[in-house]
């Protein structure tokens, strides 16, 4: 795999002039709901990437309601499309069953964790490498337990917007929201130089035509771009690789 310096310095041609195409782009989505269909069937459209962080022990044979947001229900997604929903995009772990983690005894802790990284991996045949800490939850305790059960980065839910990579890859916040009001601003900023961004959201919070269209705006925009490339999250660590 190519270098993080040599990946960097390399060069794409933008209407006849040389370009430095150094920006990798990722995206991560949590709780594995229905709206995901329509979610993964965007970005298919432009071949865009995505992690998307899955709680297994939630799931039940067919759809099954969640929680309400606002005035919409959100529906889990049945076991039985897990894998054709989610093909070709990375999976990570996001606990078994959505708790507060450093609520939880130790052995509770480990059991969220280990048996639901199993669980995926089990079910969708790939590694499972990246964790999303749920509720955003984290300790120094909760931290060992998720490096010590094979994970390579951790994703919390405060948005660092600058720095990369960050000092410590099991507090990895990403650089804003899907709907950030500053998207662009940050995309650009990041582009200029960092080398990468990284946004976040759950597809339930998509609850209108005018988010959706403003949402594919903006994959169809990176996907445009020369200078930007998707990532998956689990690249962006050496220890993945």
């Amino acid at each position: 795999m190519m270098s993080w310096r040599r990946w960097c310095a390399r060069s794409v041609t933008v209407n006849g002039n040389s370009v430095r195409g150094c920006l990798r782009v990722a995206q991560s989505w949590d709780d594995g709901v229905v709206d995901d269909v329509r979610l993964t069937g965007l970005l298919r459209r432009y071949q865009a990437t995505a992690t998307f962080n899955l709680n297994p022990g939630l799931y039940q044979d067919h759809r099954s309601f969640g929680w309400r947001h606002g005035d919409r229900e959100v529906w889990r997604l049945g076991r039985s499309e897990l894998v054709d929903v989610y093909a070709g995009f990375e999976i990570a772990n996001h606990s078994l069953t959505h708790p507060y983690l450093p609520d939880l005894s130790p052995e509770a802790l480990d059991w969220e964790i280990r048996e639901s990284r199993r669980l995926l991996q089990d079910w969708f045949q790939q590694p499972v490498r990246g964790f999303c800490y749920p509720f955003g939850g984290v300790s120094p305790t909760v931290k060992e337990a998720v490096r010590a059960a094979g994970h390579v980065y951790a994703r919390v839910t405060d948005n660092q917007q600058s720095g990369f990579p960050p000092a410590d890859p099991f507090e990895f916040g990403p650089f804003c929201r899907f709907d950030d009001p500053a998207f662009w601003t940050l995309y650009e900023t990041a582009k200029a130089e960092q080398g990468m961004f990284c946004f976040w959201g759950h597809s339930y919070e998509l609850i209108d035509e005018p988010l959706w269209a403003d949402l594919e705006h903006k994959i169809a925009g990176i996907s445009a771009d020369p200078a930007a490339d998707w990532v998956n999250l689990e690249t962006l660590w050496p220890a993945a690789r």
